[in-house]
């Protein structure tokens, strides 16, 4: 971001900062409403009922706002991180511990007044009161059972005195048995429910109340049933108490009674006649009544308040909550404010260490702020005033120290060298992936060790010490910088000429006791150089050598046939013989020539999956028994798979190679040559091998044997095997030359080529 935006997101952030502020006061207010709700719902049972849910949904409402608003801050927070803008982890880090800060007390204040809020709560409903109260129910219910079971007696009793008493004088007999139980009502029913007689209140009602079948059913398998009435009644909320003026002026239903319904045996009852019960009723006293339906309405009051202390524990702990939320809210609010207030300087000084790290000294922006952090702005556009200052003064000798190193750097890049460190007793103190990659040894795992120690280097290990040896004296008299030698790498190992290595070494002393050891392979440099060399003569041999060859041939014939005839005998002669030599010279120069245009011109390989088997057997045809000048034998492994190459070049390489092997054999009686293929499941690669019974290479062609012009015989140009190297690198392929050993004699020569197969 540039700072521009920088500049821009800061201009946008006081309205950012005022709606969030109107966000928080509402949010405020709305928490200040639910307490005052709540503080005047505890006080109120009613109130408290009446807005339970209302107040639950506006407390999970603000919880929820709150939520969402710390989720957007801190899902910003985590969008800056991740784009690495500055200042987010500073960001972060404040906001972390503000809300710590406000997390920290909130939550200890949170379990203390949670503990509180439990605790009081179920203090407020003592098992011991719960207790009192289940008593005095179950006292109620004892004396209410006991005064119906008396009045049930006493109407089992009365009834056996019915048993004679005929239907017509039955009402006397009632009237007499009301005043001797003191009860309210005596009535006689027969067992379809019809009134026969009665005595007391009933008389004056129009249409009695009958008896429940379930109430009949029970006294004639009991003899004698009771039932309480009128308690439900009374006991509704607001209802007036039995027997009160309001209650009767009302006509509310009858005050709370008891009735006993009794079975009347009458021995003399035929079949055709009806069974009679005897129905007593008792008013209860107004006192017991009152009694009974406030321990009962005292017991469920509390039980709804019992039943409500959940929820009201649940709209505290909601509260407290609450609180928390805006605690933890404000405290990761007033990290982000004062974050983007530190950020602000910050953000403006990073991005002028930006432009500054980028070469941009143009005047820089600074803060007018009274803080630290506006003064290290202004600070920062001063210095970068003053070095833009500096870099004009110094900008011409810069250019002079750039133009150097420039060079410098050139050179360095494209320097492969070896480097290492050796100590003054030749051990290996660090070493670069160029002197391993350049000695073919995993000098690492030599460090500590000297140099003599490593296998295959004791020869150079011997000579590099030489030469600091002499340099040490020489640099004490002399004051010398350095040393440099050359040295030759596996150049005498039988069996290996092919990792012979040349380097040039270099020596100085390092400040300390310690020294430094630079080598560089130009092994493939020389040999690059020879074959751009030969490349350059081929081409030049072929511009500059072949266009007078025919003139001058044909001048010469042209002579010769112009001077025929017209001379002496002798003159004739010489002249005959000297044409002859002069066109023969011409020939063989010309092919000469046409040798070194093919090697110059070796066209680029065309890479095809390959036969090789098959290849060598086509070849083979020309070297059957009838024309082979030397034996040619062939052992090729069924197994090769198919490799990547230019059938036409591999073919040259194999022609060359079995002539190379016949000359060198030529005239000898036990001469053969062995062409031989061979599959490496490990390396996944072919080889072709062909070995003579030659004399071998003596021991400084076997060194330049891939040159051009490095040959033994007395004919050729030595091309052969300076082609089939440039074939190989074409392919990508290794060529290995060597002399072939027997009991430490030499017993002839072998050349072999390591093809990449077709993956």
């Amino acid at each position: 971001m540039s700072l521009k935006g920088h500049v821009s997101s800061l201009k946008s952030s006081p309205a950012f900062r005022w709606s969030v502020g109107v966000g928080v006061g509402i949010m405020a207010a709305l928490g200040l409403v639910l307490l005052f709700l709540l503080t005047q719902a505890t006080g109120n049972r009613e109130l408290y009922e009446r807005n339970y849910v209302l107040l639950f949904g506006l407390n999970v409402a603000v919880a929820g706002l709150l939520l969402l608003v710390i989720s957007w801050i801190v899902l910003r927070l985590i969008l800056r991180l991740r784009k690495g803008k500055f200042g987010s982890r500073l960001l972060v880090k404040l906001a972390a511990i503000f809300a710590l800060v406000g997390l920290l007390p909130g939550m200890m204040i949170y379990v203390v007044s949670y503990q509180f809020v439990s605790r009081s709560i179920e203090s407020w409903f003592d098992v011991k009161v719960e207790g009192a109260l289940d008593a005095g129910l179950n006292l109620g219910r004892v004396t209410l059972d006991t005064l119906a079971t008396e009045l049930g007696n006493k109407t089992r009793a009365a009834a056996g005195q019915l048993t004679q008493t005929p239907d017509a004088s039955a009402g006397l007999a009632l009237e007499r048995l009301r005043e001797q139980l003191a009860v309210s009502d005596v009535v006689l029913w027969t067992a379809s429910g019809q009134m026969i007689a009665s005595a007391g209140d009933s008389r004056y009602s129009l249409k009695p109340e009958r008896p429940p079948a379930q109430l009949l059913r029970s006294a004639r398998n009991q003899r004698v049933a009771t039932q309480i009435e009128g308690l439900d009644e009374v006991a509704l909320p607001g209802a007036e108490p039995p027997g009160s003026a309001a209650s009767l002026a009302a006509g509310s239903a009858t005050p709370p009674r008891i009735k006993a319904l009794a079975l009347i045996s009458n021995p003399n009852v035929g079949l055709l006649g009806e069974i009679r019960f005897l129905q007593v009723t008792e008013v209860l006293p107004a006192s017991l009544v009152a009694n009974a339906i406030a321990v009962q309405e005292a017991n469920r009051e509390y039980q709804e308040r019992a039943l409500a202390r959940g929820g009201l524990r649940k709209m505290y702990i909601g509260t407290l909550t609450l609180s928390l939320f805006l605690a933890v809210f404000g405290a990761v609010l007033l990290a982000v404010l004062l974050g983007n207030q530190l950020a602000r300087p910050l953000l403006v000084l990073a991005e002028g260490v930006r432009q500054v790290a980028q070469g941009d000294l143009t005047p820089k922006a600074a803060l007018q702020g009274k803080d630290e952090l506006g003064g290290l702005t202004r600070s920062f556009a001063d210095m970068t005033q003053q070095l833009a200052d500096a870099r004009g003064a110094v900008q011409k000798s810069m250019d002079q120290v750039d133009a150097a190193r420039a060079n410098l750097q050139t050179i360095l890049d494209n320097l492969t060298a070896g480097v290492m460190v050796l100590d003054l007793k030749g051990r290996i103190q660090t070493s670069n992936p160029g002197a391993t990659r350049i000695l073919r040894v995993p000098l690492a795992a030599y460090h500590g060790r000297s140099l003599s120690d490593i296998p295959g280097l004791q020869v150079f290990a011997q000579g590099v010490q030489a030469q600091f040896d002499a340099y040490f004296g020489e640099n004490q008299l002399h004051d010398v910088e350095h040393w440099q030698q050359s040295f030759e790498l596996n150049a005498a190992q039988p069996g290996a000429p092919d990792n012979a290595i040349t380097l040039i070494a270099r020596g100085a002393k390092m400040p300390g006791s310690e020294c430094l050891l630079v080598f560089d392979d130009v092994s493939e440099m020389v040999s690059a150089q020879r074959a751009q060399a030969w490349g350059e003569v081929a081409r030049r041999l072929a511009h500059e050598i072949k266009n007078p060859l025919t003139p001058i041939q044909l001048s010469a014939e042209r002579l010769e046939m112009k001077l025929t005839g017209k001379v002496a005998e002798p003159e004739q002669i010489l002249l005959t013989k000297s044409v002859k030599t002069i066109v023969d010279q011409v020939d063989a120069m010309k092919r000469l020539v046409n040798e070194f245009r093919d090697y110059a011109r070796l066209p680029a390989a065309e890479l095809k999956p390959v036969d090789l088997n098959a290849l060598v057997n086509d070849v083979m045809q020309l070297y059957a028994s009838e024309n082979a000048v030397v034996p040619v034998d062939t052992e090729l492994d069924p197994a090769c798979p198919p490799i990547k190459a230019d059938s036409q070049q591999i073919r040259q390489v194999i022609h060359n190679l079995l002539q190379n092997a016949q000359d060198a054999q030529e005239g000898r009686v036990d001469g053969r040559v062995l062409l031989k293929t061979e599959y490496s499941e490990t390396s996944k690669r072919v080889r072709l091998t062909v070995r003579d019974k030659g004399t071998g290479f003596p021991e400084h062609i076997l060194k330049r044997a891939f040159e051009p012009y490095v040959t033994t015989k007395v004919k050729g140009t030595g091309l052969g095997l300076a082609v089939v190297k440039k074939i190989a690198d074409e392919h990508g392929a290794r060529v290995d030359i060597s002399n072939r050993l027997v009991d430490g004699v030499v017993q002839g020569a072998q050349v072999s080529l390591s093809f990449a197969v077709v993956t």
